[in-house]
């Protein structure tokens, strides 16, 4: 019985000394090597197509456009329309002779690119923000009641969660609460949380509880000026969450999402804000027992 090979676990590898292309086998580390790639320059502003023909041409070196649509199996209309993106962006060049070619720049290269452009964005967008509001401030406001409202929001994405965190933090004026077992402590650790946490300490009384775990007495210890101010609970299976001035919560979740591609998972940071007051009660009265001792 004749063994068959499916083409996406194949490559083509130029062979410099006998001028020629050959197929082998991608093996298990290239793939989650590539997909991590793959993943991080799609977080540029990227499209999956893009990112593709670009890692391509990196490895590839000089290559006309029918060659690249070939071996990525690409329409050769699309793969140059892509290719023309790419020139936009400064990562992909042209090169001046017949048949038409065309080369990438390095990979750390196109990523210096690549963040330099999402920065010159940010820049754009904060230079209008002045003009914007005086536009709005100049336009009639309807008069609108100022009856506190009990609200809830969405959110996702641990960037978006980490922003609702930092906002709930700066609003804060007499105390914030913080149960963290060890993953999600883990991850305000290695953000700017933590730095603002020990600056608001001085301010407001901060409170930690987390899990009675190594790795949460490795956190502990690097987070020394919590020394007073951390209790450890034996329950690890609650969501982190977060209660300002006994008046609004953050709780947070992580949720395995499934990759269809490789059928790996990965976590989703997924949260719920709101400052409906029988809902802050019960997450108090929960911290409130997790701290007795």
């Amino acid at each position: 019985m004749a063994l068959t090979m499916e083409k996406q676990d194949l490559m083509k590898v130029y062979n410099k000394q006998t001028e020629a292309w050959k197929l082998v086998k991608k093996d298990q580390s290239y793939n989650k090597q590539l997909s991590t790639i793959e993943e991080t320059l799609s977080r540029f502003g990227l499209l999956k197509n893009e990112v593709k023909v670009y890692l391509f041409l990196a490895r590839a070196g000089e290559m006309k456009a029918g060659d690249i649509a070939e071996s990525i199996s690409l329409h050769r209309t699309e793969t140059y329309r892509i290719l023309r993106e790419l020139e936009k962006r400064g990562i992909v060049f042209a090169i001046f002779e017949k048949p038409l070619k065309f080369t990438a720049v390095p990979l750390d290269k196109a990523v210096d690119l690549l963040v330099n452009a999402q920065k010159i964005q940010i820049n754009l967008l904060e230079q209008e923000k002045d003009g914007l509001m005086d536009l709005w401030s100049s336009m009639p406001q309807p008069k609108v009641a100022n009856a506190e409202k009990q609200l809830f929001q969405m959110l996702e994405g641990e960037q978006q969660v980490l922003m609702k965190a930092n906002e709930l933090l700066e609003r804060s004026e007499e105390e914030f609460q913080v149960f963290a077992s060890k993953d999600y402590l883990s991850q305000l650790y290695y953000s700017d949380f933590s730095d603002k946490l020990k600056s608001q300490a001085h301010k407001i009384n901060v409170s930690l509880v987390t899990d009675n775990s190594l790795k949460s007495a490795y956190f502990l210890g690097q987070l020394q000026w919590l020394s007073n101010t951390h209790k450890i609970s034996d329950d690890k299976t609650l969501p982190c969450f977060m209660i300002s001035d006994n008046k609004e919560v953050l709780i947070t979740f992580h949720e395995d999402a499934v990759n269809s591609e490789d059928i790996k998972k990965k976590q989703k940071t997924t949260a719920i804000w709101t400052n409906y007051g029988a809902f802050v009660q019960v997450l108090l009265t929960l911290f409130s027992k997790m701290t007795e001792e």
